[in-house]
């Protein structure tokens, strides 16, 4: 009796370990479980701190590279501001250039109105006695500077010209000075020939005078049947 008594306890020990077993055991599961949890979440923690620690360098590494690039565009505004006060100084030096420049081409112009005039004063005075030896041209009437209005209905500017007589035919000195004659030059004397002939309707023997020019201009004119004369050429006025 007493051994069944003892083998019932056993048993019923056994069975009360087993069921406080089957509640542990999951209880155990869980807990392991949750520490799992809370280490992986531990840990994610950590990085999330990490990648925390890394944008707040790389925010306060841009508010750096900020204040650098507004003090460099600070520098930027006080040289762009000190650049605009040196070019409005320069500004106002070409302008001041340009009104001395626009004074030297009046008075070059002027100068070279009165070498220009000059030189055809003193073809007035030669030329009747140099065409009449060298073409048999006599000059009747004094040679002078002269506006004429052509068929066109325009005004045109002759530097030199007058009435003359070759072989018993009346015909016009027509002539062109030019300080340093240039084959440009030529090229337009031919067109104003060509207005200044239609006009007058005589024949027209052109010349042209001129203080200097190169070898190429002066055969230029020689093709073009165009007498040129230099101004040594000429008797001095005075």
């Amino acid at each position: 009796m007493e051994t069944i008594e003892r083998e019932e306890i056993y048993r019923i020990v056994r069975e009360v370990l087993k069921q406080e077993l089957e509640i542990l055991l999951p209880i155990d599961r869980e807990v392991s479980e949750l520490r799992l949890a809370v280490r992986e979440l531990t840990q994610a923690q950590a990085k999330s701190e990490e990648r925390l620690t890394a944008l707040e360098r790389a925010l306060q590494e841009l508010a750096q590279a900020q204040a650098r690039t507004e003090a460099r565009l600070e520098e930027l505004a006080q040289a762009q501001a000190k650049t605009e006060a040196r070019l409005e100084r320069l500004i106002a030096v070409v302008e001041e250039m340009q009104k001395e420049i626009v004074d030297i081409k009046r008075q070059l112009g002027g100068l070279a109105h009165a070498v220009g005039f000059q030189l055809e004063d003193r073809a007035y005075s030669s030329l009747p006695r140099l065409l009449e030896e060298e073409f048999g041209i006599k000059v009747k009437e004094r040679l002078v500077r002269k506006i004429i209005k052509t068929y066109k209905g325009d005004f045109m500017e002759i530097n030199i010209i007058g009435k003359a007589e070759r072989d018993g035919k009346e015909i016009y000195i027509i002539g062109e000075a030019k300080a340093n004659l240039s084959i440009r030059h030529i090229l337009d004397f031919i067109d104003r020939l060509k207005d200044i002939r239609e006009t007058l309707k005589e024949e027209v023997f052109p010349i042209l005078v001129t203080y200097m020019t190169d070898l190429e201009t002066e055969e230029f004119a020689k093709s073009k049947n165009i007498r040129l004369y230099y101004s040594y050429e000429f008797q001095p006025i005075f």
